[in-house]
């Protein structure tokens, strides 16, 4: 992961106000880089609102833990997701965005002026805000999963079946994500091994049923992930049957892929004091736009997408943050 240094784009001169505790007042500010931040800094920048955008913890968000991309429009032979962050990051400074290494610690939203604190130390004021920080995908905590990161774990299934057509391939958790992602995969693999650490399926009923009438889907009851194995990319997995018990026992099975559907945690808690969240934490915006419940401050991307969670559907959000964000400063002068 490449971490940028901050520079100002417009006169590629080093960024001033950089002295800790100092205050600064700008247009727009874009929390987060990934394709919902980018396409909101694109279109920002384009309507002359000085877009300054701090990247965050993870620049280029989630894309840049995939290796490839090829459900991206205008990428016909596919591109990886490091590429493709880097292309957007360039074109959004190609129009003057000023992107910044630093993460957002603390919010305050209580005032007609927004404030973000950035790194625990320098404050910035701004007129609008956009927030894509993006969701975090939760993993089991197994050393594994950072060895075969991008060589056989994902956390999406709609982004990476499809190079698992014809493979074996399986599913960890037992909700109603889990449950969709191994319908959507038996479409493509020859099977799919759902690993369920309970006796029963937390899923809904509609889903409960749907997966078990699927034929190539096989549950794996009462079975916990102990670790990965394969020479360099995901050959199998070691599991652990009944757990705790008195015929505890370890399985191993050969599978291609290694698919993570246990939730996704949306990077917005430092929001949660001002902004209204579902149960989960996704931000709520009003209607069909990006604007959140406090005037000024927009949200798009994966921090406010429960469902879809696709590079392409939050690059659209980003592109309505950015126009809603216009068109509120157009009307506030």
């Amino acid at each position: 992961m490449e971490l940028f240094k901050p520079m100002n784009i417009a006169d590629n001169q080093p960024l001033k106000n950089k002295i800790e505790g100092e205050v600064e007042h700008v247009k727009c500010l874009i929390v987060g880089s990934g394709p919902a931040g980018f396409t909101a800094a694109i279109y920002a920048a384009r309507a002359n609102l000085s877009p300054v955008m701090y990247e965050g913890l993870q620049p280029g968000g989630q894309l840049t833990t995939t290796t490839e991309v090829e459900n991206f429009p205008g990428y016909p032979q596919g591109i990886t997701g490091p590429e493709m962050m880097e292309d957007l990051k360039k074109q959004a400074m190609r129009f003057g965005t000023d992107v910044r290494w630093g993460l957002a610690t603390a919010a305050d939203f209580s005032g007609s002026v927004h404030k973000i604190t950035i790194d625990s130390k320098k404050v910035i004021e701004a007129d609008t805000v956009i927030i894509a920080t993006g969701a975090t995908a939760q993993y089991l905590g197994i050393p594994d999963e950072t060895k075969y990161a991008g060589s056989g774990v994902s956390a999406c299934a709609t982004c990476d079946g499809f190079f698992y057509r014809g493979k074996d391939v399986a599913v960890v958790g037992g909700g109603d994500t889990a449950c969709e992602e191994a319908i959507y995969l038996a479409g493509l693999c020859r099977k799919v091994y759902l690993i369920v650490r309970r006796d029963v399926l937390r899923a809904s009923k509609v889903m409960q049923d749907r997966t078990m009438k699927i034929p190539n889907i096989e549950i794996l009851w009462k079975h916990q992930t102990k670790g990965l194995f394969g020479n360099g990319v995901v050959e199998g997995v070691t599991l652990v049957k009944h757990k705790g018990e008195a015929d505890e026992s370890e399985v191993k099975i050969n599978v291609d892929g290694f698919f993570l559907a246990i939730g996704h945690i949306p990077n917005s808690a430092i929001f949660k004091p001002y902004l209204e969240t579902d149960e989960v934490g996704y931000i709520k915006t009003l209607g069909d736009s990006s604007r959140t419940k406090v005037e000024g401050v927009f949200a798009c991307g994966d921090v406010m997408d429960p469902i879809y969670k696709q590079a392409v559907t939050a690059a659209g959000s980003g592109c309505k943050a950015a126009i809603d964000a216009e068109r509120y400063l157009s009307e506030k002068h």
